[in-house]
């Protein structure tokens, strides 16, 4: 009987994982139903999953909806019932308008579900890789609190600001990635076609070429007889680093030393605090209580340093401790997150702070990677310059070199 691995939401909103046997995928989902658990994530267990993902080519493959996507769906699914439509019809809306037939197909399954008699959050819980836990969470207490629409307008806000913090990241570093690769084709060009047709003319004329000139047609013949097995070398590199991270105790170092970097570790604390700070307050706003906003809100972060942070403050605020001392410990978000979440537990705000302090860091965000690019412009604009001048010379000095062998 084949093995599967899952994952699940349990009564107290916590993630719970294991390993069951089963004929079936279907087995297994309605087995943990039955026991009042809302799956996340079911699948067979093989010894050789961890091959097919090295080597699967379809690394990049998106089998969600996109985030894009998700942000209009939601969006017209609380306008819809804000409107006065029932479940069942603005789900219909949402299915026949859907632009791509993947989107259309995830819809279906779900408005299928509800139409059966399942809950919207139940529904939405069977597709993980389109629904995060928490959405599965807000569109929950959405529905026992009677305010879906409403709940359902707030998630399309969050996704909203998400996907505007990453595009303002993304659009910021396209000009300092196109000046890269522009310079580093400069070069390859240079080495590559330029610098080569010297050889011949010197050596019909009896001389050598100059030292620069001959050490860096050294380096273009080596980058053109090695290149493409170095492309291929970082590949496999890339991959398996992949792979090994995927260990926690070797992720959990990493992402504790990526946060110790100089510059993009405080970039990545700042974007870590905004994720944690507005995900939990809309969560707390939302009515979810802390302990389970907590569980939830750590699935929106991607660093494990920051997620046990998180789980270190649930354990001391299920004990009756605070939650913002037992962050602040372990060393990982920004004091100025510390110090608004104390303030919003000592004044009974903790919802309200949190907001601030996640337009606080956005804003941090946003200047602090103005500020990397400008730095990284001129220094990109100077090395290359460095590399380009010094072909350009190794060049002129051939030429003249050549010029005095014909007088």
């Amino acid at each position: 009987m084949p093995s599967f691995r899952w994952s699940a939401l349990n009564g107290g909103g916590e993630v719970v994982r294991g390993f069951m046997e089963a004929d079936d995928r279907k087995t297994v989902i309605a087995r943990l139903q039955r026991q009042g658990q809302i799956v996340l994530r079911a699948e067979a267990d093989s010894g050789l999953r961890g091959w097919r993902d090295l080597l699967s080519l379809e690394v990049g493959r998106r089998r969600g909806l996109s985030k894009t996507a998700l942000a209009d769906i939601t969006g017209e699914l609380a306008t819809m019932l804000g409107a006065g439509l029932d479940l069942d019809r603005a789900l219909r809306f949402v299915v026949d308008t859907a632009a791509k037939p993947r989107h259309r197909a995830i819809l279906g399954q779900i408005r299928d579900k509800v139409h059966r008699g399942s809950s919207l959050a139940g529904a939405l819980a069977a597709e993980p890789h389109s629904f995060p836990k928490l959405y599965v969470g807000l569109v929950r207490a959405g529905e026992a609190s009677g305010t879906l629409a409403a709940t359902l307008a707030r998630l399309a806000a969050l996704i909203e600001r998400e996907r505007g913090l990453a595009a303002s990241v993304r659009s910021a570093l396209i000009y300092p990635a196109l000046l890269v690769v522009a310079a580093t084709a400069s070069v390859v060009l240079l080495l590559e076609f330029v610098l080569p047709q010297f050889a011949p003319i010197f050596e019909q004329a009896g001389a050598q070429l100059p030292t620069p000139t001959r050490v860096l047609l050294a380096v273009g013949q080596i980058v053109g007889a090695m290149g493409p097995w170095l492309v291929l070398v970082l590949l496999i590199a890339a991959l398996a680093g992949r792979r090994l991270l995927q260990r926690p105790a070797l992720r959990l170092r990493w992402d504790a030393f990526v946060l110790r970097l100089p510059v993009i570790g405080q970039l990545v604390r700042e974007t870590l605090a905004a994720r944690l700070s507005r995900t939990l307050a809309t969560l707390l706003q939302n009515g979810v209580p802390l302990i389970a906003a907590l569980g939830i809100a750590e699935e929106a972060l991607d660093n494990r340093a920051a997620v046990a942070a998180v789980q270190a403050g649930a354990e001391a605020a299920r004990r009756g401790g605070g939650l913002a001392r037992a962050l602040g410990a372990r060393g990982v978000f920004p004091p100025r997150t510390i110090q608004l979440l104390a303030l919003g537990e000592e004044t009974a705000q903790l919802p309200e702070m949190a907001f601030k302090a996640a337009e606080i860091h956005e804003a941090q965000v946003r200047l602090r990677v103005e500020r990397l690019v400008a730095l990284m412009v001129p220094t990109i604009t100077i090395v290359m310059g460095l590399l380009i001048g010094g072909i350009i010379v190794s060049l002129v000095t051939a030429m003249l070199r050549l010029n005095d062998l014909v007088v």
